[in-house]
């Protein structure tokens, strides 16, 4: 259990939260949710001890053992991916290491002995003997092959190295786990799995996600860092959000009610100040407008984008027919004999873990790569935007935002741009910086501008949901379920794909030959699907599992 007393911090001037007291316990999840740069990630610091708070009391019980799901992937480099995962309980490796060392001596006296009989104990009582199946079932769980349990951390990819931090967190049941978006680089079904194991977690479990879906499977609480406080809330992030939108309904009618009273109190003065008569009762309304305190209204860090796709003219029935597409990379079939016919109203989430033939297909769709072989037959009405994953070619430049924008604006006016650009949160000095600059949140916002901007019928978008905070991957979600022309995309982002697609594709191992699935289902229905669990059973026919 955590007990929090007080707790404040500031960073120069500006106070990220302050006179903060919370509880933590076991049997619960908490999420810590609020806008970009709120403070959750330095709130999860504090509680490791990581970084120190200016006031107040952290106390937590006695011998609890704190896991931290680390966020430098290149820290163990050396280490073999199951050794690492086993380094997430450090008086276990202790006691391991030195275990090892001990037996592995040639002149082993009569005081090893000893220390070797206690360090048995202690491996036993540590859960030793099972901790390199349970290390290995916990890769396994999150995706990582039998075969690369073995490989040192240098050997693989970065995927792959976050999920064995991952791991390396949730290993030997820690007393409480601190996750710091545990679900970035995680597909679906590790996402699920994560999910599962985080549900039947019996400690303290506080994590910091902008995956909407998974917070609200898991979590129990929900801590909000707003205002400069952190205020707890009892239920998901469902309910948290449906609370908050009741309470700012109440605050901003409240303020409503302040406004029209000072309004009102304004003209009385105004009307009789200098009558005689009235004067008392205008000073003393004067006083009564005083005491309306109408600047104490708390301001809140959360900002959401403005994002809306008006296509110029409307889509016709011939959208798009690709026949037999090949593609191959470094001698791996990405995309082989693919067929497909895109219809008028389709938006259509591309899943699966062949994430390479995916981003493949979008880039030869869009133009930025040739096939192998094949046709493709875009219809007469359409015209399309692309937001492609790696987007970085696009901002190797010095031009500010500004400029940057208007290179895709049909509107040249620098009012006009500069106007858009405050929609998308880019205002007053932030709209003139270089674009080089930029962060990743921050550069998939000027792509989704350029995409508004170009009045497109057909959006194709590879993960856009990456970077983006809770706010604008709301704003984004809204603008692309009310957008009226076709959408094919791709992401890892569950309640993204559920509330956008109608139509779920499933591009399959390609060396198999199998081709794709295709259902025109949303994307609950689809994984709960008999027919297309038993399709998907007959593709991975040769992987240790099915993932999504």
């Amino acid at each position: 259990m955590i007990t929090i007393t007080d707790l404040s911090l500031i960073f120069g001037e500006r106070t990220l939260f302050k006179d903060v007291n919370l509880k933590f316990t076991p049997g619960n999840c908490y999420g810590i949710i609020g806008a970009n740069g709120a403070g959750k990630s330095t709130f999860l610091k504090i509680l490791s001890s990581e970084i120190e708070h200016d006031k107040g009391e952290i106390s937590i019980a006695k011998n609890q053992r704190i896991a931290v799901l680390k966020q430098d992937h290149f820290a163990y480099e050396e280490f073999p991916a199951l050794e690492t995962v086993v380094m997430g309980y450090p008086k276990l490796y202790a006691v391991q290491k030195e275990r090892e060392a001990i037996y592995s001596k040639e002149d082993f006296t009569e005081a090893d002995g000893l220390r070797a009989s206690e360090l048995e104990a202690d491996f036993a009582e540590l859960g030793g003997w099972e901790a390199e199946a349970q290390a290995g079932q916990l890769l396994s769980g999150l995706g990582l092959d039998e075969e690369d349990h073995g490989k040192l951390m240098a050997e693989l990819d970065e995927s792959k190295k976050v999920r064995v931090l991952l791991a390396q967190a949730l290993f030997g049941n820690p007393d409480i786990l601190l996750l710091d978006e545990p679900t970035n680089g995680l597909d679906l079904e590790s996402i699920q799995w994560l999910e599962d194991f985080l549900i039947e977690f019996p400690n303290t479990v506080i994590v910091v996600s902008h995956d909407r879906h998974f917070l609200n499977s898991v979590c129990t609480n929900v801590c909000d860092i707003d205002f400069g406080k952190i205020t707890p809330y009892s239920g998901n992030y469902d309910f948290w959000y449906q609370m908050s939108q009741i309470l700012q309904r109440q605050a901003r009618d409240q303020l409503k009610k302040r406004e029209d009273k000072a309004k009102e109190l304004k003209e009385f003065i105004q009307r009789f100040a200098s009558n005689a008569s009235k004067a008392r009762q205008a000073t003393s309304r004067k006083k009564v407008l005083e005491k309306l305190d109408l600047d104490n209204v708390p301001v809140t860090s959360r900002k959401f984008p403005y994002v809306g796709f008006k296509p110029d003219r409307e889509i016709g029935n011939n959208v798009l027919r690709v026949e037999k597409l090949n593609f191959s990379f470094e001698g791996s079939a990405l995309l082989k004999d693919f067929s497909l016919t895109v219809n008028k109203g389709d938006k259509i989430a591309f899943v699966g873990i062949e994430h390479s033939s995916k981003s493949a297909f979008f880039d030869i769709v869009s133009g930025e790569k040739q096939a192998e072989g094949g046709d493709i037959y875009w219809g007469q009405t359409t015209s399309f935007s692309y937001f492609p994953k790696e987007n970085s070619a696009f901002f190797n430049s010095d031009l500010s935002i500004t400029d940057w924008l208007r290179q895709y604006s049909p509107d040249q006016d620098e009012t006009y741009v500069r106007s858009f650009l405050g929609r998308m949160l880019f205002s007053g000095e932030e709209a003139l910086k270089p674009v080089r600059v930029l962060s990743g949140g921050e550069k998939v916002r000027c792509m989704l501008s350029k995409m508004m901007l170009s009045g497109s019928n057909v959006l194709i978008l590879d993960e856009p949901t990456n970077h983006l905070d809770l706010e604008a991957i709301t704003a984004l979600n809204d603008g692309l379920a009310a957008f009226p022309g076709v959408i094919l995309f791709n992401s890892h982002d569950h309640e993204f794909i559920n509330s956008i697609a109608n139509r779920i594709i499933e591009i399959l191992p390609q060396e198999e030959g199998d081709g794709y699935i295709d259902r025109m289902m949303q994307f609950d229905d689809y994984l709960t699907d008999a027919s297309v669990k038993q399709l998907r059973s007959a593709a991975y026919h040769n992987t240790q599992r099915l993932r999504i």
